[in-house]
């Protein structure tokens, strides 16, 4: 009864304002209109948008994004990037009309009314936007959308300020809507605007510089899309942390107190048989998405393909043709909300690509697809693969094989990324598993043929995973009539771990202090160890051949560096895999009773073997870059800039030679002496035999007590050790450390110390200042400052570290 009465006033309220308010027919009579979802009116005269609100009790959705982005990685305003997705409703009071976005991570799932309202009113709403009344008639009231268009919605200019480019703020003078996009349709409204932002200060940062014409004024492209949601038909589906695919969560305070009040559902999009009977069916509606036209060939050929291959998942899990991979038409705006993307991104330096999507807060039902892959990535792959053959003896060769590895890899990478947009995570465990996931980093696989020769014909899979078949069966497969959803999902993943698929994502494989055995980004071989050898193999071998002709005729010699850095660090991933193993565990996201291992630490013999690997990456002679490919680089030419691609230098224009050893042994040693890792020594002692102590003296006794080298090998030799040095130090006084690492930490450094002053005592003048030095620096051992990690040139030379 009490809801009856606030509707008829909320009615009267309506119908009263209507009466004191022009016809919404006479104001816009000499206005654009542009029927659809929300009824727009432009008013060309002055340049204003009106919407007209006919929809006060239904939900929609509303979402911003970046049509024309701002070119630069660092800062990632990209084109085509995804705002925040908001559910809102439209509320009146008088002549104000509110945007209102409900709290849907707090809810009551509940048919009583009263518990509903008590959870609603106990957590926070937001009133996105007031807008004022300008016309009604009926039901129907006109606002002037203007100022809320032609904000800055999607928060550029706190972006900027992030990133230390400037103050920026937007001016509204030279703000404008863009009517090209601004369309309307029978269940979305696309508005777009041309947003123009200015430098309060006068100071800029280098990134704006490097891609606005004028830094002073910075102009781009927001989309605003409102947008009819879902039906109620989708079912939602209980994410299962063995499933690998993103969850939505939520917190259901109308939960029995014997359960977990935080639900979690799976992030999919809507797929249904339309023979729900048929083992094999057609989609009711299938999956298409859509390759940005502005893509060039052969790239084109290769995204549509590589994207294409899921395919073949959604076929195992019983559908026929029900994804499918379109170049996007040209009268298609691709930040129309109906249309899952993949874009062509441009930026001025080359950086990371990722998958995200517009999902429904209420259900996790993904309403948009929109993949961002950047341009540039292709090139520095291009790069690699010559640096490794050393092609253009000749000029550049006529079955161009760099080009046909690059395309190869561009496939995968298509094929990842909307991987992410169909609701799944990164899956860092199947390169174990003859490369089990396209949801895996790849690192190209690179051997050396029975000639001792350079061998890529394997370098990239060509075809979606064995575990990206299991995880779209668990995602997308609809129950046949009779079948127990719960029994079906859970044999679909006991069976995959009983056939050795395994998935571990992001967390267990990105941190520095890396735990699992098996979750590497960047690595090969279900032996990192034994593939840390093929790595090593290929890296020397490409050293060897390494000369002229790794740059085409007519190239400066100076850009010989360019392919030089990715080469001479080209094993640094398989290294950082090796590292894992030390301190290190096998472990599943195991659930109970599913008969899944759930936690193992590695033995002494495992853990022993990954050290010897690190320790052979310390040595001289792998650390050494030839005096011979040395004196083929000299200084960059006038008219081509220095970049941060290249080598750290100490020498001026000279080529160092010492600093990539530098950062070369620092990369390894800053994963090893990582707090946890040195923590979680201490603690195996006892039960795996291997521990901190043993592992310190193994490191000390093969860098300072190893053999002397000679010649330049012998500098490379004593700066290990000095960098050796500066992580014993800094890691005795560091406070993350326990106190039994640290006391483990200050003994070994006494030990070398004894030693050191022993040498002293007995070497050449030179060898006596190399260990003074190091005496003299075990003063202040807060003075040491371990890197954590020594900066090698940006992002990853395989592809990026950055990712969705």
């Amino acid at each position: 009864m009490k809801k009856w009465i606030w509707l008829a006033c909320f009615g009267l309220s309506l119908n009263a304002m209507a009466q004191s308010l022009p016809a919404i027919e006479d104001k816009v009579k000499n206005m654009t209109a542009k029927p659809g979802f929300l009824p727009m009116y432009l008013d060309g005269e002055t340049g204003k948008i009106y919407l007209e609100i006919n929809q006060w009790k239904q939900e929609l959705l509303y979402n911003t994004s970046l049509p024309a982005g701002l070119g630069s990685n660092d800062i990632g305003l990209d084109r085509g990037k995804l705002g925040e997705e908001r559910i809102i409703r439209f509320e009146q009071q008088g002549k104000k009309v509110m945007m209102i976005q409900p709290n849907y991570a707090y809810r009551a799932v509940s048919n009583d009314a009263a518990e509903k309202r008590a959870v609603e009113q106990s957590f926070a709403q937001s009133m996105l936007w007031a807008f004022t009344a300008e016309a009604a008639t009926g039901q129907r009231v006109l606002v002037d959308a203007t100022e809320f268009m032609l904000r800055d919605a999607v928060k550029v200019a706190n972006t900027l300020r992030r990133s230390n480019q400037g103050s920026y703020q937007l001016d509204k003078n030279r703000s404008l809507l863009y009517l090209p996009n601004t369309r309307n349709f029978p269940l979305n409204t696309e508005i777009e605007t041309t947003i123009t932002f200015t430098n309060t200060d006068g100071q800029t940062g280098a990134y704006v510089r490097s891609v606005t014409p004028s830094d002073e004024a910075i102009t781009l492209r927001m989309h605003h899309s409102f947008v009819q949601l879902p039906d109620a038909n989708y079912k939602p589906r209980v994410f299962d942390a063995r499933s690998s695919f993103i969850p939505l969560s939520y917190y259901d305070y109308a939960t029995p107190v014997s359960e977990p009040i935080e639900k979690f559902y799976a992030v999919r999009h809507r797929l249904e048989k339309k023979d729900k009977k048929a083992a094999k069916s057609e989609a009711v509606k299938p999956i298409v998405y859509y390759l940005d036209n502005g893509t060039p060939e052969p790239i084109r050929s290769a995204l549509l393909e590589g994207a294409g291959w899921w395919n073949q998942a959604f076929e195992a899990a019983g559908f026929i043709n029900a994804f499918q991979v379109k170049i996007l038409p040209d009268t298609a705006d691709p930040m129309d909300i109906r249309y899952n993307m993949i874009n062509w991104v441009h930026r001025s330096t080359r950086g990371w690509s990722y998958g995200a999507s517009v999902v429904d807060p209420r259900t996790g039902e993904i309403i948009k697809g929109n993949v961002t892959l950047g341009s540039l990535r292709v090139r520095q792959d291009y790069l690699i693969f010559s640096a490794l053959l050393s092609p253009y003896a000749k000029g550049l060769p006529a079955d161009d094989p760099m080009l046909k590895a690059a395309l190869d890899r561009l496939r995968q990478l298509s094929a990842h990324e909307v991987g992410h947009t169909l609701g799944l995570m990164h899956n860092y465990a199947s390169s174990v598993s003859n490369r089990a996931s396209v949801m895996d980093y790849p690192h190209p696989v690179v051997t050396l043929n029975a000639k001792g020769e350079i061998d890529m014909s394997q370098v990239y899979d060509k075809g979606i995973g064995a575990w990206d078949k299991v995880a779209i069966n668990w995602g997308y497969r609809e129950m046949a009539p009779g079948e127990n959803e719960q029994t079906v999902l859970n044999t679909i993943l006991t069976t995959a771990a009983k056939n050795g698929l395994q998935f571990i994502s992001d967390r267990d494989a990105r941190a520095p202090g890396g735990l699992h055995k098996d979750a590497h980004l960047w690595d090969n071989g279900r032996s990192v160890v034994e593939e840390l050898k093929n790595v090593l193999a290929v890296r020397q071998k490409a050293l060897e051949n390494f000369g002229e002709n790794n740059v085409r005729p007519g190239t400066p010699m100076a850009f010989l560096e360019d392919a030089l850095v990715p080469l001479y660090f080209y094993h640094r991933y398989q290294v950082e895999a090796v590292t894992k193993l030390v301190g290190g565990a096998h472990y599943n996201y195991a659930l109970r009773g599913d008969g899944q291992s759930i936690y193992t630490p590695l033995s002494k013999a495992e853990q022993m073997a990954a050290l010897e690997g690190i320790m052979k990456t310390l040595q001289p002679e792998v650390l050494n870059i030839p005096e011979r490919i040395a004196n083929l680089i000299p200084p960059r030419p006038a008219g081509y800039d220095f970049n941060r691609e290249l080598f750290k230098k100490r020498t001026g224009l000279a080529f160092d030679r010492l600093t990539p050893a530098e950062t070369a042994a620092d990369l390894p040693l800053s994963f090893l002496f990582h707090p946890e890792r040195l923590n979680r020594l201490v603690q195996q002692q006892t039960t795996v035999g291997l521990g901190l102590e043993e592992v310190l003296q193994y490191m000390v006794d093969n860098t300072w007590k190893a053999p002397r080298k000679s010649g330049f090998e012998k500098q490379i030799q004593q700066q290990t050790e000095q960098i050796l040095l500066t992580y014993l130090l800094g890691g005795s006084v560091n406070d993350d450390n326990g106190f039994e690492v640290k006391a483990q930490l200050q003994q070994a450094l006494e030990n070398l110390k004894v030693w050191l002053t022993e040498q002293v005592k007995t070497s050449t003048a030179a060898d006596k200042a190399h260990y003074q030095l190091a005496i003299d620096r075990m003063k202040s051992p807060d003075k040491a400052k371990p890197t954590l990690h020594k900066e090698a040139p940006p992002g990853a030379p395989i592809g990026c570290e950055v990712e969705f």
